[in-house]
C-alpha cells in the first residue's frame, strides 16, 4: 500500500516546495494510511510472536513475509520479477520450511519470567 500510495504521488522534487509538496500529499493519502495501519498490525503481531518464541525461530519464519511479498507485487502492482528473484524467493522458502521443522522455544519459561 505504501508503493501504491507513493506511485500515486509520483516522483519527488529535492526541493524545499517539491518537498513541501509530497510531505502534504502523503499526509492526505488514504492509501498510505492504510500501509502506515498495516505496517502497525504487522509489528503488534511480530512482538506478540516474539513473546510465544525464540527470536532465532521467528526472525527466519518471518522471512517467508518476502516470499509473499514478491507474489503480491507481481499481482497487484503489476511488477516484473525476474527468474533470479524468483529462485531467491524459493530459496526463503526452502529455509521457512526448515526452520518450521524446529522447536520455536529452546529456553525454559520460568515462573518469574512470566510475572
Amino acid at each position: 500500500m505504501l508503493k501504491r500510495g507513493m506511485s500515486d504521488i509520483g516522483a519527488v522534487q529535492l526541493t524545499v516546495s517539491g518537498l513541501a509538496q509530497a510531505f502534504r500529499l502523503t499526509v492526505t493519502s488514504g492509501t498510505i494510511w492504510v500501509g502506515i495501519l498495516f505496517l502497525t498490525g504487522f509489528m503488534l503481531s511480530y512482538m506478540t510472536v516474539l513473546s510465544w518464541a525464540d527470536y532465532s525461530y521467528v526472525m527466519p519464519a518471518g522471512a517467508f513475509g518476502y516470499a509473499l511479498l514478491t507474489l503480491l507485487a507481481v499481482v497487484f502492482l503489476h511488477e516484473a520479477v525476474s527468474p533470479r528473484r524468483w529462485v531467491g524467493v524459493a530459496l526463503i522458502c526452502v529455509g521457512v520450511l526448515l526452520v518450521g521443522q524446529t522447536k520455536p522455544r529452546t529456553t525454559a519459561v520460568t515462573s518469574e519470567a512470566v510475572a
